[in-house]
């Protein structure tokens, strides 16, 4: 049986205005055979689709879209230059039309309203009073500027769904409808005992100020995406190239487009410019500002065999690098697909509104028509216009939008608010879960350790005057120059360091789980562990307290020892710690989470006095010691069944299964694609305090959203009674179709304004 392949689309979602629309469109393409999932976003009108090509192609998609009213198209390569998207440029026309359409609505309807009131506007001229006038007026704007909500509501109504703009069709037509009626029929009218005045004012007006409402809210909407397009405006435009001259003898630097640029170039940068792609540097060094990708501040000196990161800026020096990654490929465009994603998905807090919605616009249909029947039958005279205005009022007020807009907007913020602090959030459901956690987990190895040991101490033994822990370090870095071993490669390079020159070694020998032994001149020297020593007869009792006191502190401590060619015992000469030790960042990192009531804990495969030596020094009183790699996921599955949310930060391969099984996985940058793969936050920063920083986003975001849904449900709630007239039999207030229009409005308005304050909002 052939396996399903799995591939994931992004689409430009144009014509969505409500909740129910991003409920149809999933519902059209979740029927579509060969589709696996689909998250739409209302905020950022756009789908990101997972299908199997082999049974559904991207034309299908598009068409299915089309089918229920709404216009899908295929998004380009984010990262290719010059390159500004056909969908970007539909947006930019269709945000032009919409701002024509607002102004002349508006323009005509104000005329209208003019017109409308003689005994308020007793100076308007005689023409905007004629009933004649006002429709010639109010016709374009119900079919050119309103179009829009015909065009919407009728695929809607086709597939037997109402959204939005099914209710502005309806009550605006009604408005519009009954005002022709009187134009053309004013007897009729006079004979039933009501007053001939028509109402295009609110037909009018209610569509100019909608469609102002969608304008100002697209504008806001497009801030919430400022950090996608920070991001893809960070990549160079061009790139030098080292290419074979014409002589085919010699090379030539070229400057050629970046899109140009394959695996294997090798590319020269200057100080000042950016780095074009990913790559390796092959010659020369440098300090490399990475704050754009990382949100490190401090520029990171970079060498020879360095990995470098396209779009980031080369402060000093010229450099030669060899390109590893390019388009996709690359880390930045790695970031911009993660962050759009996080963007598309949707939060399970969302859920809630996406019901309501459901039920939203049938609801409201009905009570638009309990509306118009009570005040028909009880109201006062005169009781068909009082219907008719209330009946509308209510299909105008109700407006579902900013339940729509409450969430996703608030997470489009977030993720990018991440993005910009070296944060990379995966999904929307792991930017609310953060802010559950209550156990955090560090993995010690490479990820509060810097996960390479290096020499801590040096201590020489006989008394040898001045300079012995040099000579100790020499020797042992001598003998151990001829192993492969993790500990050894720590020696030889703090000798480097000291710049020593070694010696050269004969009879050099390893002794497995011992150490290492060999001659240097004529005297044969021992380093490794006490066992080691003891078999060769050397008494370590001088060495005894400062062996423990460096074992107490989790280091390994190796001992040197020489015998003479007429010695018949060894003599210890001296010590040398290794450890691995904690990131600078750690400690801190762990005092923040502490204060911010979690429980920290460390696991780890050191056995126990090592580990509790790395904990103490950080503050962490938890630690799983002895884990073996395959036993992480157990531990982190009991702390769960603790009742424990649990986050897990790590790096490595054997990460990943714990990674996946904890309440959020949170990944090291500097860690493997594994990892980061399984995890739903990755740290490109490298900094443990971007941990506190994740779950103070998370929370900052789920109040954002809770205060966006509040206002979103207080709205409806209590605007659609006042709309439908229950404050007239004790206040004799009725709320005008154009008022309701204008609350509608802005109710979406401040829903995006409130998600945009979370761009000011500090996180550390």
């Amino acid at each position: 049986m052939k396996e399903m392949q799995k591939i994931k689309s992004t689409f430009s979602v144009s014509g969505m205005h409500c909740a129910t629309c991003v409920q149809t469109i999933e519902g059209a393409l979740e029927d579509l055979a060969g589709v696996i999932s689909v998250r739409v976003n209302f905020a950022s009108e756009k789908a990101l689709v997972e299908y199997d090509p082999d049974m559904v192609s991207k034309e299908d998609i598009v068409r299915t879209v089309s089918g229920v009213g709404y216009k899908a198209m295929l998004e380009g390569a984010p990262l290719r230059q010059g390159f500004a998207g056909q969908a970007e440029k539909e947006k930019e026309k269709e945000l032009g039309d919409l701002k024509r359409k607002v102004f002349v609505s508006l323009a005509l309807g104000l005329l209208i309203v003019w017109g409308s009131f003689p005994r308020l506007m007793d100076f308007a001229p005689e023409i905007l009073k004629s009933f004649w006038v006002q429709f010639l007026l109010a016709t374009p704007v119900q079919f050119w500027a309103g179009w829009t909500f015909y065009r919407a509501s009728f695929p809607a109504l086709r597939h037997r769904t109402a959204n939005m703009d099914v209710l502005v069709a309806i009550g605006t037509s009604v408005a519009y409808l009954y005002s022709v009626f009187v134009t053309f029929f004013p007897g009729i009218v006079a004979r039933a005992g009501i007053e001939t005045l028509p109402y295009f004012d609110v037909s009018t007006i209610i569509i100019g100020l909608i469609l102002l409402g969608r304008y100002l809210e697209a504008r806001a909407k497009a801030g919430t995406s400022e950090a996608i397009k920070k991001l893809i405006g960070l990549q160079a435009k061009t790139a030098r190239v080292l290419r074979l001259a014409q002589d085919k003898l010699s090379k030539e630097e070229v400057d050629i487009l970046i899109e140009e640029v394959v695996v294997g170039d090798i590319l020269r940068v200057r100080p000042g410019e950016k780095i074009p792609v990913d790559g390796i540097i092959t010659s020369g060094e440098s300090s490399i500002d990475e704050s754009m990708v990382t949100g490190e501040s401090i520029p990171v000196d970079k060498h020879k065999g360095d990995t470098v990161i396209g779009a980031t800026i080369n402060k000093s020096g010229t450099f030669l690098y060899k390109a590893t990654k390019v388009g996709s490929d690359t880390m930045l465009s790695r970031i911009v697909k993660l962050v759009e994603e996080a963007q598309a998905s949707k939060a399970p807090i969302q859920r809630l509104a996406d019901l309501v919605s459901s039920y939203f616009v049938p609801v409201v249909l009905i009570l638009a028509i309990f509306t118009f029947v009570v005040w028909y039958v009880l109201g006062p005279e005169p009781s068909i216009l009082l219907a008719i205005l209330n009946m509308v009022a209510v299909l105008i007020i109700a407006c579902p939008c900013a339940m729509g807009l409450a969430t996703p907007t608030a997470i489009m913020v977030g993720t990018g608010k991440g993005a910009e602090n070296g944060i990379l959030i995966k999904d929307a459901a792991s930017l609310e879960t953060a802010h559950k956690i209550d156990t955090i987990v560090f993995d010690k190895t490479g990820t509060l350790t810097i996960g390479k040991p290096v020499v801590t101490d040096i201590v020489g033994i006989s008394d040898k005057g001045k300079g012995e822990s040099r000579e100790v370090l020499r020797l042992a870095a001598s003998l151990e120059r001829g192993s492969e071993h993790s500990l050894a490669e720590a020696i030889v390079a703090k000798s480097q360091e000291e710049k020593q020159k070694l010696t050269k070694v004969v009879g050099f020998r390893s002794v497995v789980g011992r150490g290492v032994e060999g001659k240097i001149g004529k005297q044969k020297y021992f380093f490794g562990n006490v066992r080691l020593m003891e078999e060769n007869g050397v008494d370590v009792r001088l060495a005894k307290s400062d062996l423990a006191e460096l074992e107490e502190q989790g280091k390994t401590v190796m001992l040197l020892a020489l015998r003479s060619p007429q010695g018949k015992h060894a003599e210890l000469i001296g010590l040398v710690a290794v450890a691995d030790t904690v990131k600078d960042s750690a400690k801190d990192a762990v005092k923040k989470l502490l204060k911010m009531g979690l429980s920290v804990y460390m696991i780890t495969g050191d056995n126990t006095r090592t580990a509790r030596a790395i904990a103490g020094q950080l503050g962490i009183k938890n630690v799983l010691a002895e884990v073996l790699p395959d036993q992480k996921e157990a531990r982190i599955r009991e702390l769960q069944a603790k009742g424990r949310r649990v986050a897990m930060v790590g790096d490595g391969i054997n990460d990943a299964p714990a990674l996946a099984l904890s309440d959020v996985g949170i990944a090291m940058g500097t860690g493997t694609d594994v990892a980061i793969e399984s995890a739903g936050i990755t740290l490109i920063n490298h900094d443990l305090n971007s941990v506190s920083a994740a779950i103070e986003l998370s929370r900052k975001t789920m109040r954002t959203i809770k205060l966006n849904l509040f206002w979103a449900f207080a709205y409806n709630i209590l605007l659609i009674p006042v709309a439908m007239g229950v404050l007239y039999p004790f206040f004799q207030i009725l709320l005008n179709p154009i008022f309701a229009s204008l609350a509608m409005a802005s109710s979406s308005i401040s829903v995006v304004g409130n998600s945009l304050l979370l761009k000011k909002a500090r996180i550390s």
